[in-house]
């Protein structure tokens, strides 16, 4: 398998709110819901960086398309990365994330590996987190 990740799909249970927090909250370009004509396809897809996308769609349609049961909510068992140009720029996401509606984990602090980072939920409890990673600065 080469390393090519395209798309990252997070299970929703509300469309609309996640679209509301990922649009209108936290800034993610999308062209909306899309797919609603069809049964289990209404989707939102958003640009993160060139050849990658995030995706959420029903947790509902996801637990129809794999086969699997529909489950409960878990959080801990993944995260998602969003790295930062400075701690400030780590505090500002994290407000930005709360406003949006947020919860807030862990606020950003300085970690035992030299960075600067926090966590937070977003309204289906995916985990984010914000890091300064002095040795993983991002190129822009």
């Amino acid at each position: 398998m080469k390393p090519r990740i395209t798309l990252i799909t997070l299970g929703v249970d509300d469309l609309e709110r996640s679209l509301r927090f990922y649009r209108d909250g936290l800034g993610l370009p999308t062209e909306g819901i899309i797919g609603e004509q069809f049964e289990h396809g209404a989707v939102v897809f958003f640009d993160l960086q060139p050849g990658l996308k995030l995706a959420i769609w029903p947790r509902a349609s996801l637990a129809h398309d794999t086969g699997l049961p529909l489950s409960v909510r878990t959080a801990a068992g993944s995260s998602l990365a969003h790295n930062v140009g400075s701690q400030a720029e780590a505090d500002a996401v994290m407000q930005q994330a709360a406003a949006a509606g947020a919860t807030i984990v862990k606020p950003a602090q300085p970690t035992f590996w030299g960075g600067y980072a926090g966590y937070f939920a977003d309204p289906d409890g995916h985990l984010w987190e914000v890091a300064w990673n002095p040795q993983m600065l991002p190129a822009d």
